[in-house]
């Protein structure tokens, strides 16, 4: 054997003989379960116009922040990996996934969650045509529903309602609310924004 340039069998062979302390501290890696966790910072986020303080660890997703630490709780928490939509909010104006989005990253971002839609006392368009159009049934995914479908129509995708369900297919609705999902999207997008 070339010490110099051992083959991978021989390492792999050694390292499976050395305890499993002396790989993970020997490497570089440190013993997370001893590690004292990291304190609090204190980011100053932008959200629907205001400047608000958290005590964050740099872990904490922008979902568990606004849900956990304000009092917005309109933002649903539904899988937490991504697939549902429920926690759809917007970002400078893009729609995003607030369960996969660490709030240290929104740090000089707007950030828009459906309670800053409505003007007041005045709903958004999109809220109003979800009412009026009976998007909802129990109504736990209707604000990531909201916020994609306003988002939607910014990004022109409303040519037709084969399109308005394509783009709209990263949020669920396990009601099945979906034809009066894409009516609301269709009456507020208007006659120029979906020929159907």
């Amino acid at each position: 054997m070339d010490a110099a340039n051992p083959t991978r069998r021989i390492i792999l062979g050694t390292a499976a003989t050395l305890p499993v302390a002396v790989i993970a501290n020997g490497a570089g890696f440190t013993d997370q379960t001893a590690a004292s966790p990291a304190a609090p910072t204190l980011p100053l986020l932008r959200v629907n116009g205001q400047q608000i303080a958290l005590a964050l660890p740099p872990w904490t997703t922008l979902l568990d922040a606004l849900r956990e630490q304000t009092d917005l709780s309109g933002t649903k928490k539904g899988c937490d990996m991504g697939s549902c939509g429920a926690c759809t909010v917007h970002i400078d104006g893009k729609r995003v996934l607030a369960c996969l989005t660490l709030a240290a990253r929104c740090v000089g971002k707007n950030i828009t969650t459906i309670e800053g839609l409505a003007d007041g006392d005045t709903l958004h368009p999109m809220q109003a045509a979800f009412l009026a159009h009976d998007g909802l049934q129990c109504g736990y995914c209707t604000p990531g529903q909201i916020m994609s479908a306003v988002a939607l129509i910014k990004e022109g995708h409303t040519a037709s309602d084969i399109e308005i369900a394509e783009w709209m297919s990263g949020n669920i609705c396990r009601c099945g609310a979906y034809p009066n999902i894409v009516a609301a999207i269709r009456d507020v997008a208007g006659p120029a924004g979906v020929g159907h």
